[in-house]
């Protein structure tokens, strides 16, 4: 992980439902991205690490790590104007850090996850009512069920939700589980740390027959990270061991998205030509491709968020870094496109604190040809000096 988490308690503070409007910001936009909105590390919320999801209104929900009125995350609502509405504030015993985008059912319920914190301090999975009600759905225990909850979940036809714990399990490599509308956790498969996986950092997607997909980030042949399959009977096949070299890049932290044919796309951390991280595909019979190799400078270099798809099988993503010398030079990240063979264009290049900088989060496929998504800092001065993160608005 790249990523650093402050693992000690903050204290449980009581707290609750915090709604707070903000107004959007105006003047911070770069030649081909809009700031919809930048967090200034109050109540409003600071460093979103996650990605987003969008109504058939437009509006857009996401959660901030930290901020919020107890600094222990948030959920937000973004409305098309770039007004910002904090649905709810974390205060530890509900959750703490929350560090992947929610989903929504028909009823316009969210559900998701935290990194930590709880009634264990372990990770929760919690539910959030349109009239803002936030309940805890389970809270983990830190052992046989899982520890940390990286990604995100994923709901079926049945109400279930499904995703992975970063650590925890039976050898204390992380799991994938299964929560019931009841509130039953079932874990459907425990890593072991050797060649089936460790630490599963992406969520999980399915196909029609039930099959679950996912990466992990470490363990497999050469401990560079697998991309893996879990039947509804709870077996595992590792579909692809990543070596760590040239051909295929290590450790995949984000998860997968899955195309019509039933082929797997990712990225990966590190790896490939130039050691900055890869794009592949995974096809139905295991085949690995590596679509491009970033090559670390002005396209970009680490990408560690799941890709999204257009109608027409352009590939879309984006990498925390590179796209130039600012942000300490290392670049502030890029957005970038990926079409057809592998020929990728570069969409955007970060700023830093005029625009956005460490594009951590999956884009959003929105409305009208627009991307959205989230940087992690930069879009001020805010929060010693980083920025404290903003939503933007990019068109295809």
């Amino acid at each position: 992980m790249n990523r650093t988490f402050d693992l000690c308690s903050k204290g449980m503070l009581a707290g609750g439902l915090a709604i707070a409007l903000f107004a959007p910001l105006h003047g911070a936009q770069a030649k081909n991205d809009k700031v919809l909105y930048a967090f200034t590390g109050g109540h409003d919320g600071s460093e979103p690490f996650a990605g987003m999801i969008e109504d058939s209104a437009g509006n857009l929900y996401g959660t901030t790590s930290l901020g919020g009125a107890n600094d222990d995350g948030t959920v937000f609502k973004v409305a098309p104007d770039g007004t910002e509405s904090v649905l709810h504030s974390f205060d530890g015993t509900d959750g703490n850090e929350p560090s992947a985008a929610p989903i929504m059912d028909g009823a316009g319920n969210l559900y998701g996850t935290t990194f930590v914190g709880g009634a264990n301090g372990a990770g929760a999975i919690f539910k959030l009512t349109p009239g803002g009600t936030e309940s805890v759905l389970y809270a983990f225990t830190g052992g046989t069920d899982g520890l940390f909850l990286q990604a995100g979940v994923i709901e079926d036809s049945s109400g279930n939700l499904y995703g992975t714990a970063l650590l925890g399990g039976a050898y204390d490599h992380g799991d994938v589980y299964r929560l019931t509308p009841n509130g039953t956790l079932t874990v459907l498969y425990s890593f072991t740390g050797g060649s089936d996986g460790a630490e599963p950092e992406g969520g999980v997607v399915e196909d029609s027959s039930g099959n679950l997909y996912g990466t992990t980030s470490h363990g497999g042949a050469d401990n560079d990270g697998t991309v893996f399959q879990l039947a509804p009977d709870g077996t595992e096949t590792v579909l692809h061991s990543f070596t760590g070299g040239n051909s295929d890049g290590s450790e995949p932290f984000a998860g997968l998205i899955m195309d019509g044919a039933g082929n797997l796309y990712g990225t990966t951390f590190q790896g490939g030509l130039h050691n900055a991280g890869t794009i592949f595909k995974v096809a139905t019979d295991g085949t690995e491709t590596m679509l491009y190799a970033l090559q670390g400078g002005n396209d970009g270099a680490n990408p560690e968020a799941n890709l999204v798809e257009d109608s027409k099988g352009n590939l879309y993503g984006t990498a925390s870094l590179g796209g130039g010398s600012g942000c300490g030079g290392s670049g502030c990240g890029t957005i970038f496109e990926i079409k057809g063979r592998g020929s990728e264009k570069v969409l955007h290049r970060f700023a830093g604190a005029k625009d956005g900088a460490e594009p951590a989060s999956s884009l959003v496929l929105g409305q009208q040809g627009f991307l959205y998504g989230t940087a992690s800092f930069g879009g001020g001065a805010g929060c010693g000096g980083s920025g404290c993160g903003v939503v933007f608005k990019l068109r295809k």
